[in-house]
């Protein structure tokens, strides 16, 4: 009995010698995962800039249109050009590569776009010779490349933002004590009533970059800038100033400014367009926001189940008549919502992988489900006079109005 009391007893003190162990090897801190800079000279990132003859696309982003051209953002690479004058078979042109560019505007044959800290123009007066036409350094100081989502860290000791480009990150796992805190948030990067104003083209409901007249709207996570671009080739930077946090879109209607944020819609007067005056905040729950907006009404998507805030997705129609006191109407359940847009008596809404659905808004606020088109993943919409386009899968979705009916025309493939 004694030899077996002894046989116990030193087990338990092996398991204490191994617990206390354990304990001795988690002293030093806990695992996470750190994104550590991938990062490139920054006169070598300028001189990435090219045109380009047309290529598979590799991640389909945000729509715009400008004449019978269609120009479709590949996420963080540049935009892929597409002659649609034959909306059942529309065919690539060319490929304008562009550094971390996420959004463009056209105004006369200029094209303004985004490419990191700059932003950079393109003559489209000839499609077989497009050229660089300038570029402003230096206006977009907010940039930054996405964080990966799973990262709790940034390493950024040796990135030196005077001279580097963050072009992506390498992610690694490291004790706490290794890392630098982050900072969250991207810094861009995206008739009919859909998103333009005065002799420019149309975009998205998902644009950071919307034009009016002769002025160039833009959006970052934080800031609202304005841009002078009655010079075309020689765009002036009027102002940029402090909106609030997260902010997404841009959306212009009727002399103002709808900003869609995780957390709310502001509304900014253009009464004078060189200085936009915020009328309202309008709070909702947190999640990624796009917005449009028809007569009185904004239409709003919210999206949660990600970084973006809560679990849940809606859908939120607002009266916004009184430009300073916007009331919330109703609110519609969705699954995965991103872009919309609106024509006419009808709403287009790209609710994710649960495909595209159309309501009829004559009876605004109560919306009825007439149609819906499922089995593809949507994205984002542009509701022209004639086409309803809508990019998805990597794919150019285009429908057609036949009187109170929306039926598919063509599908392009863009890789």
């Amino acid at each position: 009995m004694r030899f077996f009391y002894c046989i116990i007893t030193l087990l338990l003190l092996a398991l204490m010698a191994l617990f206390t162990s354990c304990e001795k090897d988690d002293a030093g801190g806990e695992f996470y995962n750190v994104a550590v800079p991938i990062v490139k000279p920054i006169e070598e990132f300028r001189a990435m800039v090219k045109i380009s003859e047309p290529r598979s696309i590799t991640e389909a982003g945000k729509i715009y249109t400008y004449g019978d051209y269609v120009f479709i953002n590949d996420d963080q690479k540049g935009v892929h050009i597409i002659d649609n004058t034959d909306h059942r078979n529309p065919v690539k042109i060319k490929f304008l590569e562009i550094p971390l560019n996420t959004d463009i505007a056209v105004k006369d044959n200029m094209l303004f776009a985004n490419s990191a800290m700059d932003l950079v123009v393109f003559d489209l007066g000839d499609m077989n010779n497009i050229k660089e036409e300038g570029r402003m350094k230096n206006v977009f100081p907010n940039h930054n490349s996405r964080i990966p989502a799973n990262a709790t860290f940034v390493d950024s000791d040796n990135f030196n933002s005077e001279t580097e480009v963050v072009m992506g990150y390498l992610m690694e796992t490291r004790k706490i004590e290794m890392a630098n805190e982050a900072v969250w948030g991207d810094a861009f990067f995206s008739n009919s009533d859909a998103n333009s104003a005065g002799g420019s083209g149309t975009g998205g409901s998902l644009a950071r970059f919307n034009i009016n007249e002769d002025y160039l709207y833009v959006v970052d996570q934080n800031k609202l800038s304005v841009f002078n671009i009655a010079g075309l080739r020689n765009p002036e930077l009027i102002k940029s100033e402090w909106v609030g946090r997260d902010i997404e879109t841009i959306f212009y209607k009727e002399n103002h400014l709808y900003l869609g944020s995780s957390s709310g819609m502001y509304i900014y007067s253009l009464e004078d367009p060189a200085a936009p005056q915020l009328k309202s905040m309008f709070s909702h729950i947190l999640g990624c926001d796009p917005v449009v907006v028809k007569d009185d009404i904004a239409y709003v998507t919210i999206r949660g189940g990600n970084a973006c805030g809560q679990e849940w997705s809606q859908l939120d129609v607002i009266d916004v008549a009184d430009k300073s006191n916007p009331q919330l109407m109703k609110s519609y359940e969705m699954e995965n919502p991103y872009g919309l847009g609106v024509k006419d008596d009808w709403l287009f809404v790209c609710d994710g992988t649960a495909g595209l659905k159309i309501y009829d808004t004559k009876n605004t606020p109560n919306l009825e489900l007439t149609d819906h088109f499922q089995d593809i993943n949507t994205y984002d919409v542009i509701p022209l006079e004639e086409v309803l386009l809508m990019v998805g899968d990597n794919t150019l979705f285009q429908y057609t109005y036949k009187g109170n009916e929306v039926n598919l025309l063509s599908s392009f493939s863009l890789n």
